[in-house]
């Protein structure tokens, strides 16, 4: 089952259950995946589909910290709530360690030796990982270990 008809499945419920929040998260994602395919001018992959919900995840985060900033604790929470019901279409995230052997395999794999191949090696991460590790994480990582 992809995750487009997951979501599809998960707002039927949802509307017969009467959850309004989940509702509103599952339709704004399933929204942004049939822009994207509009985009695309073709259906979604796997990861293409991952990649739009980390966006929107990504997106909620931010509000966060802007309305935490503002002393908005009431938006924050909200905000929150909507990521943790996101998350759970998310694969689970890669632990540190397995994130450092895979940037080191990948740093041996490309032969980086300097920051002007951390490109490389983000590449190489991230299409191994497979929507497991998130782009800033493998970045810090890579810039750490190629000495940036």
């Amino acid at each position: 089952m992809s995750l487009l008809e997951r979501l599809t499945d998960d707002m039927k419920t949802a509307m017969k259950a009467g959850d309004k929040d989940t509702l509103g998260v599952v339709r704004r994602a399933i929204a942004a995946m049939q822009n994207a395919r509009i985009e695309k001018r073709e259906d979604l992959d796997e990861q293409e589909e991952i990649k739009v919900i980390r966006s929107i995840a990504k997106q909620h985060k931010e509000s966060i910290e802007q309305f935490r900033a503002a002393g908005r604790e009431d938006l924050a929470t909200k905000e929150e709530s909507e990521l943790e019901i996101l998350s759970t279409y998310l694969p689970a995230e890669m632990d540190q360690a397995q994130l450092e052997a895979l940037v080191d395999a990948a740093i041996a794999e490309s032969g980086a030796s300097s920051m002007k191949d951390m490109g490389s090696v983000i590449k190489i991460v991230m299409a191994k990982a497979q929507g497991q590790a998130e782009g800033g994480a493998v970045s810090a990582l890579v810039k750490g270990k190629l000495g940036g």
